[in-house]
Formats: C-alpha cells, sequence, structure tokens
C-alpha cells in the first residue's frame, strides 16, 4: 500500500472493513478486532490514526517494533490459525513524516475463528458483535464449507415421514430401476442416497420426500400475494392465499400456478384468436423460482415471498449470497453451491440443471432483471419489472 492509498482509505472513514486506532489497544481488543474481521469480509486496522477524527498522529520507531511483535503474538493464539500482514506506510502530515502501521487481515476460509477465550466475533457496521446464537455460529460453519445444513439429520424424524412412492420414483429416474430391482430395501435405498442418517431424515431428505415437511419446519414455507400497486407495506391485495405447503418440488409447482393466475397474458403482435404471452418471461420465472426454493438459506428460519407488485414481481429468498460470492459471479454463471444435497435432488424432479447457468438464461429471456444481495437484510431480492399496460 502506497502512501496515496492509505490517504483514500483513511478520507472514507472507519467501516466494516477499515478500523482506526492511534495507539495499540488492549490486547483482548485486538484479537476481538482480528476474529471479527476474520469471520466477516476481512479488512484493515490503521494503528497510528485517531478514531474519531481520522487524523493521523503517527507512530515511533520504537512503538512499530513493540506493535509488531505482540500483534503476531495474539494472532498466534487465534483459532483456527489466521494469516495477517503488517506494514508501515509513510505518509505526509503539515510537512512531517508520519508512520502508520498497517494491518491487513483477510476474510477466512475455515470460520468460525475464535479469540484465545474461545469468543466469536462478526463485524456489524464499523463496530464487533459478540456471537452467542447458535444458529448464527452454525451459518459460519457452513460459510466455510465445514457445516451443509441439507445434510444435517432432523431431530423427531424417522421412515414413516417419508413419502414412499415419491422416494420410490426420483430412485427410478436416478438408476433407471427400482430400488427392489437393485437388491434393495426402502431403508438401505434410502440410506444409499442419504434421506436416512442415524434413523432419522435429513433435511433435504425431509424437504424433497416428506410427507408433510411444514409440520416439522412450519417456516419453510412460501408467502405469496398480489398487491394493490407497489408498496409493500400497502394494505390491499387481489389475491393472498394459504401459505404454500410441501414438498420443493410441489412448492415450486404452487409458486408458478400462483404466478400465472395472477400475471396477464398479453396479445402484442400476435393474432385476436392467438393464447396470449405472459406479460414477463415464464422461462425466467420458472429459473428464478427454483434458485429460490434450492439455494436459499436454511438456516434461517423465515419463509420464501413472492409478491407481484402493479409495476413488479418479487422474489424474496431468506439469506444472502455466501461466501464471496456475488451478484457479477451469478450473472456469469460461477456458482457456490449452498446446498448440495438439494441440488443432487432437484436435478431429477424439477426442470433444473443445477450447472450455474439458471440466472444467465433468466437474465437472457428477461434482461430487465434487478439482482439485490442485501447483505443488511440477510436476503436475496429477484425484481422482475412488469410491462406497463392501459
Amino acid at each position: 500500500m502506497n502512501a496515496i492509498e492509505l490517504l483514500d482509505i483513511i478520507s472514507t472513514g472507519e467501516t466494516s472493513t477499515v478500523q482506526f486506532k492511534e495507539t495499540l489497544p488492549h490486547k483482548d481488543s485486538v484479537a476481538q478486532e482480528i476474529v471479527a474481521m476474520s469471520n466477516s469480509l476481512g479488512g484493515v486496522i490503521l494503528i497510528g490514526i485517531k478514531d474519531v477524527t481520522g487524523e493521523p498522529t503517527g507512530l515511533s520507531a520504537k512503538q512499530i517494533e513493540e506493535y509488531d511483535r505482540v500483534i503476531s503474538q495474539i494472532a498466534d493464539n487465534i483459532r483456527p490459525i489466521v494469516y495477517i500482514h503488517t506494514e508501515v506506510v509513510k505518509i505526509d502530515v503539515d510537512n512531517s513524516r508520519r508512520n502508520i502501521l498497517v494491518i491487513r487481515i483477510q476474510e477466512g476460509i475455515n470460520k468460525p475463528y475464535k479469540t484465545a477465550k474461545g469468543e466469536i466475533y462478526v463485524k456489524q457496521g464499523s463496530n464487533k458483535r459478540l456471537l452467542t446464537d447458535n444458529p448464527e455460529i452454525m451459518r459460519l460453519f457452513q460459510n466455510s464449507g465445514n457445516l451443509l445444513v441439507d445434510e444435517m439429520e432432523v431431530y423427531g424424524t424417522n421412515m414413516d415421514d417419508i413419502n414412499k412412492e415419491a422416494f420410490a420414483n426420483y430412485f427410478k429416474r436416478d438408476f433407471g430401476l427400482t430400488y427392489e430391482e437393485k437388491g434393495l430395501t426402502l431403508e438401505e435405498a434410502l440410506k444409499a442416497k442419504r434421506v436416512l442418517r442415524n434413523g432419522q431424515l435429513s433435511l433435504a431428505g425431509l424437504l424433497f420426500f416428506g410427507n408433510d415437511p411444514q409440520s416439522v419446519k412450519p417456516a419453510f414455507t412460501i408467502k405469496a400475494a398480489s398487491i394493490v400497486g407497489n408498496d409493500i407495506a400497502g394494505t390491499l391485495y387481489r389475491s393472498k392465499p394459504a401459505d404454500f405447503r410441501g414438498t420443493i418440488p410441489q412448492l415450486f409447482n404452487e409458486a408458478m400456478f400462483f404466478l400465472k393466475a395472477n400475471l396477464k397474458y398479453l396479445q402484442g403482435d400476435q393474432g385476436f384468436n392467438s393464447i396470449g404471452r405472459l406479460e414477463v418471461s415464464e422461462v425466467a420465472l420458472v429459473e428464478l423460482v427454483q434458485k429460490a426454493l434450492v439455494h436459499r438459506d436454511y438456516f434461517r428460519n423465515s419463509p420464501i415471498r413472492l409478491l407481484i407488485f402493479d409495476n413488479r414481481v418479487e422474489i424474496i429468498s431468506p439469506g444472502k449470497l455466501p461466501n464471496s460470492l456475488t451478484v457479477e459471479d451469478i450473472k456469469y454463471g460461477n456458482p457456490i453451491i449452498r446446498n448440495n444435497q438439494l441440488v443432487s435432488f432437484g436435478l431429477r424432479t424439477m426442470p433444473f440443471s443445477g450447472l450455474g447457468s439458471g440466472i444467465k438464461r433468466a437474465i437472457a429471456e428477461q434482461p430487465d432483471i434487478e439482482l439485490i444481495n442485501d447483505t443488511g437484510g440477510d436476503q436475496f431480492i429477484v425484481k422482475i419489472p412488469r410491462p406497463v399496460t392501459d
């Protein structure tokens, strides 16, 4: 980092990835900040800068030597191991040179990181927050690939919760033979496909082949409404059915039926006797609804929302994009799969490719789609404009 780059960072003030310290804080505070950045998006700590004003006060050579040694000791006590990089950048302030110690912390790939006391912190704006909530901690494991929520066992379930016909149909599509023809019992087949683990259903197994998934996971539904106007806070609606229930393929079918029943069919350049075309791309809707169901964050105990406004359709999925994935990444077909088992089951039960091309295909069919990775709200929003009609 050169002086110009450093001055540019200082001018923007403290953020979730930039922290100012005039001198080295207490060891515990430094450890907490390194852990928080490692568990979030990474960042830099600048020592020799006043916290509130951003005024560069600088450090002496003796301070830099001592601070660098202490910071290395602190980093050595964080688990799992974190790798930090320190450097000294000199900047000119009021005709004098000021030494600023720059500590770079990368976003970790083995989350969650903990202090020597076992504390887990994350960044929240320019502050840090101690995590004590189990689901949040589990999501950090998920982000690092150390925990797959869709493969976790669902407490209290067993083979009796399986829709045997649905699973048998899936198995035959997958192998070209029934599980009996493969010489397996139902229990052996369920275990082979990781639907049954330790006598309990996996979450993926429940969501794809369960008799009544919402009796166990009531929040994993779709809430749908066709709202009068363009405000989500509106109190008038044209259609507001009961929450959709069932397996993921059933939820997909319910969602598509709702969309096609509540959107308009336009004549366009067709003759009077032709069947109208859906006002937004049906291909795009198919892709986007599937993505919402298969790729949502199932650590979040909340439903998918499907909203039709006068000027747009919104599909709101729980959970922001995983890890460092960006909207641009998914636009160009560079996915990071959050729910591997759900993707695997979806390939044989839905019009789903699982190749990361769904968003590309949706945008090709409907170029004005807006994709929003709402990190603050921890959700992913798709907005599809409706055409202006008389």
